[in-house]
């Protein structure tokens, strides 16, 4: 039992690491930590600029409200759009649909390919609903964006048996891309070149084992040096050591001089 405890104390001695020492560490390799956030970073940067191809989304807006009888609009027709725009969604992604904007638009994607390209959504509490077409080419995305948007008008109302919605706002050429974001790229790049250097220099302080000061020493062995000798270069010290000497030779033999010179000035 008493073997058991010693050898769970001694794997928590040795899985134990002194952050303190560890920030130390990180702060004399900061340098380094740095260097390796910034080539990240523009590793990153310049791999998004000229090696990943730019995206653009167009937006086309249609709206949801469907006429009784009468030409006033009540609260039971918006609860109908409301309900009619989820389905709109979903039926604007079928096949008939998408193959014709295709076959007008003569383009060369499948039907997998342009529903991929496609985002249709219900903006939140209203009978609106966004059509977002994504392409490499800017005038591609309108295009595609506001054939499915006429053809929804003109096809659906006809398989539904209600009344047509409203094209609420045609698509434009987008100006921005919308992917890839150069600037959250940039940021991960950085992060990930700062995570490698991190674990990097954790792993280079967990395999030192050499003893640097005499406080490793006590914590180690439980015992307190002596002396320690502290760090510099021998060859500078003794070189320096010789000037000195040099220095006070010199002066002796200028002061030895000196005395001869009075002397004889004495005499004479």
């Amino acid at each position: 039992m008493n073997q058991d405890i010693e050898i769970r104390n001694n794997n928590e001695e040795e899985i134990e690491i002194d952050l303190i020492e560890l920030m130390l560490h990180f702060r004399s390799r900061l340098l380094w930590i740095v260097t390796g956030f910034l080539v990240c970073a523009i590793a990153a940067g310049l791999c998004t600029r000229f090696l990943i191809t730019p995206k653009y989304t167009a937006t086309a807006k249609m709206y949801m409200v469907s006429a009784g009888s009468q030409s006033v609009v009540n609260l039971a027709d918006l609860d109908i759009g409301r309900s009619l725009s989820s389905d709109y969604v979903e039926l604007m992604k079928t096949r008939p649909i998408v193959e014709g904007v295709i076959q007008e638009q003569h383009l060369t994607y499948s039907y997998s390919e342009l529903v991929s390209m496609l985002d249709i959504s219900v903006i939140n509490d209203t009978r609106i609903i966004q059509l977002n077409a994504t392409s490499t080419d800017k005038r591609e995305a309108m295009n595609i964006a506001n054939a499915l948007a006429e053809k929804a008008v003109s096809e659906l109302p006809k398989l539904m048996e209600t009344p047509e919605p409203h094209i609420a706002e045609y698509a434009i050429v987008p100006v921005n891309r919308s992917s890839p974001n150069f600037t959250k790229n940039v940021m991960i790049g950085g992060l990930i070149g700062l995570l490698i250097m991190l674990a990097l220099f954790t792993i280079e302080f967990l395999l030192d084992d050499t003893y640097k000061t005499a406080e490793d020493i006590q914590k180690d062995f439980g015992v307190m040096p002596l002396t320690v000798i502290p760090e510099g270069k021998i060859e500078g010290i003794s070189q320096k050591d010789d000037q000195v000497k040099r220095g006070l030779f010199s002066r002796k033999i200028r002061r030895r001089q000196n005395r001869e010179y009075k002397g004889k000035k004495r005499k004479k």
